[in-house]
């Protein structure tokens, strides 16, 4: 998309934050009021910094509102509860059954999507199970997979622990999705620069983000090794492309237990350098 640039000149103070803060340099006061370069402006990564810098609010790009723009910094939250929020979030093991609101979910990947990635790419696919039908059948397919795999002696011994997954299955017990409401699977096309990244930093403000409001999530490589050893292939039917980097499955829902407080592990390995001159 080429960028739109729209400055509204009774606001525009001309104090030049958004030529200076630009990464590419493809703006410039033009003699006054900022203004795209057409010899650079192909160079735009999408960033939006110009219109987060302008202390006024005269800067529109790409057609976006800036007074629909959250202002900062007094929307952040304060640095103790950034710390409780990351200090406080748990694996959740134990879920309600009761599906979030269409409207909640929608409202979180959309959140998420703001998260830094390589070259500012915006490459993520969120692959997202709200529906409660669509959850069973998944879990049904891939124990009975994985069913398959254990009577054809396919599992290597890594994977070996996955006979136990069967049984306990058998005896109404769902050790790979939790009886967990909802699922998500992040992937990128392997084609972006800095894939596992994306998909790791995404899936962690998904979950700082849930976390805030209420909600359990519970980072799951056990779907993706399940996956591995299924005979059908589960992320086409799950109608993710085979040329993306598909990262951990992520359960997500109402938590059915509630944690009083943080746990105490703040003992860091930390290198300090101090090079000599």
């Amino acid at each position: 998309m080429e960028p739109q640039l729209f400055i509204d000149h009774d606001l525009c103070i001309q104090c030049g934050a958004c030529v200076d803060d630009c990464p590419f340099h493809i703006i410039a006061l033009n003699p006054e009021y900022p203004e795209l370069l057409p010899q650079r402006v192909h160079h735009c990564i999408h960033c939006q910094h110009c219109l987060a810098v302008c202390p006024t609010g005269a800067l529109s790009i790409f057609g976006c509102d800036p007074n629909q723009s959250m202002p900062l910094p007094r929307s952040l939250p304060e640095p103790r509860q950034m710390t409780a929020l990351i200090k406080g979030r748990r694996s959740v093991r134990h879920y309600r059954p009761e599906p979030l609101e269409t409207e909640v979910i929608e409202t979180m990947l959309r959140t998420a999507v703001n998260a830094p990635t390589g070259k500012n790419i915006r490459g993520c696919l969120f692959t997202v199970i709200e529906n409660q039908a669509t959850m069973a059948q998944l879990r049904r397919e891939t124990l009975e997979g994985l069913r398959q795999a254990v009577i054809e002696k396919r599992l290597s011994e890594g994977l070996s622990y996955f006979r136990h997954v069967v049984s306990a299955w058998d005896n109404g017990r769902d050790i790979i999705f939790r009886d967990a409401p909802h699922l998500l699977i992040v992937s990128v096309p392997a084609t972006n620069s800095t894939p596992d990244a994306d998909i790791i930093i995404t899936m962690s403000y998904f979950e700082l983000l849930a976390a805030s409001m209420g909600i359990g999530t519970l980072w799951n490589a056990m779907v993706k090794w399940a996956f591995s050893v299924i005979p059908d292939d589960m992320y086409a039917r799950l109608g993710i492309p085979d040329d993306h980097i598909k990262g951990y499955a992520m359960l997500f829902g109402r938590p059915a237990v509630t944690y009083y407080r943080t746990v105490q592990r703040d003992s860091a390995a930390i290198n300090r350098v101090r090079l000599d001159p």
